[in-house]
Parts: structure tokens; sequence; C-alpha cells
């Protein structure tokens, strides 16, 4: 394997009501929404994408709002617990803030986990050596305590070894540790953002993926021919992997793990900033140059949504 992820890109889930998702994850979290655009294989749905102040990869959470979607069954052969990372002095101010809001939380000595309005897990996690990200800042999380990016995720899967060889051989990841049935994978060097936890559990049920649950995992690649070269290394390895695919925002191409999981490697490039000012991000609905002509009957078909104030960096 000669190229290697330096980490985690986004993570993309399946939520239910889209005004619900936006106020939970910029008000309850208090991420940033970088950018309103839809599902470009599904224009009838938003994509919506939650980071830091600019979007930068390994602060992304993003969702597809489908407000009729059966909800889904978390199990094997997907992505089950998304982690985001805070820092060390910060649990005991994310377990009464989001109790305010009226989420129970579990809490260990480095952890917090719970669930979003969809049920979808997540956890937040301070790292002992620290996360020197910028965070987003906003009147209801402030920065000093305000989630830095992401901090790993959590695959489950009936059996380990194939997944174990596609993540050492297809992403470039290795072996960290091992804690029972749990093995954490690291790239690069590791550290928040830059983790992935497989979970051995044999006789769980297999998941089921709808509302509430993950629907991809992306990894980053730094420029397009990096990712060029590694399609290429994949499908020599006779991994079955998309062609590349223009996001608008980056490249990415699509496998699934031996687990069953969806994986994405993502470009670092272009960026958020391509299609609207940095100051104005999320605010309005873009549209790639081929869905423009479609914009009337786009917008016809979203529901509305209204961005709470801790988006607008002049009223935040």
């Amino acid at each position: 394997m000669t190229v290697r992820t330096s980490g985690l890109h986004h993570v993309t889930a399946i939520g239910g009501d889209p005004q619900r998702n936006a106020d939970f994850y910029l008000r309850t979290l208090g991420l940033r929404l970088v950018k309103t655009t839809v599902n470009f294989d599904d224009p009838g749905t938003y994509h919506l994408y939650y980071g830091d102040a600019s979007g930068k990869p390994g602060s992304l959470m993003t969702f597809f709002p489908w407000p009729d979607a059966p909800a889904g069954r978390i199990g094997t052969g997907q992505a089950t617990t998304t982690a985001f990372s805070i820092p060390e002095a910060s649990l005991g101010w994310w377990k009464q803030h989001l109790s305010d809001h009226g989420v129970e939380t579990t809490v260990d000595d480095r952890s917090l986990t719970f669930r979003d309005p969809d049920g979808l897990q997540l956890a937040l996690v301070a790292h002992p050596q620290g996360d020197p990200r910028d965070p987003w800042d906003t009147k209801l999380v402030p920065a000093e305590n305000a989630i830095r990016g992401l901090h790993s995720v959590t695959l489950s899967v009936s059996k380990e070894d194939a997944t174990a060889d596609l993540f050492t051989g297809g992403l470039g990841l290795t072996f960290h540790s091992q804690d029972g049935n749990r093995i954490r994978f690291q790239a690069g060097e590791g550290g928040p953002g830059a983790f992935a936890d497989v979970l051995v559990t044999p006789d769980a049920p297999r998941g089921q993926v709808a509302t509430g649950t993950v629907h991809h995992v992306a990894w980053r690649a730094p420029d397009e021919p990096t990712q060029a070269a590694w399609r290429d290394e994949l499908l020599d390895q006779g991994v079955r992997v998309t062609s590349i695919l223009d996001r608008q925002y980056f490249r990415s191409i699509y496998f699934r793990e031996p687990g069953g999981t969806l994986l994405e490697v993502a470009t670092d490039a272009p960026g958020f900033a391509i299609d609207e000012p940095l100051l104005e991000l999320g605010r309005a609905l873009k549209l790639p140059p081929w869905l423009e002509p479609r914009r009337d009957e786009i917008e016809h078909l979203l529901p509305k949504l209204k961005l709470p104030t801790e988006n607008n960096p002049e009223q935040a």
C-alpha cells in the first residue's frame, strides 16, 4: 500500500426532519452549517454539512434528512458510533449542557455517549493530549468547550479479519490497540480525527441503514492525483470501487469494506468557499451547475429550513 489516508474527512448519516436536525447540530452541539445543498443523486433531499468555521476536512458531519423515512436498525455492517473531540476539561460542562437540552448521556472517565433526535449514536471524547484544531464559537457553545472536530468512528462487524486487512491494506491504517472485542486503528500518528475502531459483535443483528444510522464514512485524500492512484491500487486488490465522482466541494470514490460498511475517499480540496463567501457559508441553497436549471423544481420539493442565528457570524 503506497497511498495512506491522513484521517477522517467526514461522516454522513440519515436524519429525519431537517429543521430538527439543524436545530440540534447547530444549537445543541454548536457546529456550523457550512453548506446547504442537496443529495446530488436524489435532489429532492437536502444534504446538510456541519463542521467548524470553514468546514475543514476532519470536522464534518453531514446528513441526508428524509422526513418520511423509516427508522433504521443499528447493527453489524455499518458505522455505529460517531465521536467528536472536545477539550479535556469540558466533560462536566457538556453533561450539564446536554441535560439542559433534554439529552440523556452516559458518562465515563473521558467520554459522554448519547443519541441525536433520530437515535443516531454519538459520543464526545476528551483526548488526553488535547486537540489543537480551532472550534466554531457561539453563545450557546463557547469556544473553550466547543467541539474541535471528529475524534473517531466505530464500525461494528461480525468478523474482524477481512475488515482489518482492508483498513491496513486499502486505507493505510495501522494497528493502535485492542481492548476486548474493540480493535483500534489509526491513520498516521493517530490522535483526534485519525482513529477508527472495529467492534466485533458476532451475535448482533445486521444493521439496516435508514433514519438514525450512518450512511458512509469518508477518509481524506490530499488531492485528485493521489485519489486516482488510490483508486487504481484498490482495483488491483480486487476491491469494487466507483468511478471518481464530482461532489462539487471535493471528489469522491466509494467502496464497501468486507464487513459491509460503505466507505468513501474524498479529496481535501476545493472546499466549501468556492461558491459563497466564508462568512455566508450555509445560508443559501447551493446547487451544482448541472442541477441549477432545475432550481425552481428542487426548491418546491424541499421542506422550508430556517437557520438559527448561531449560524450567522454577525449574530452568533
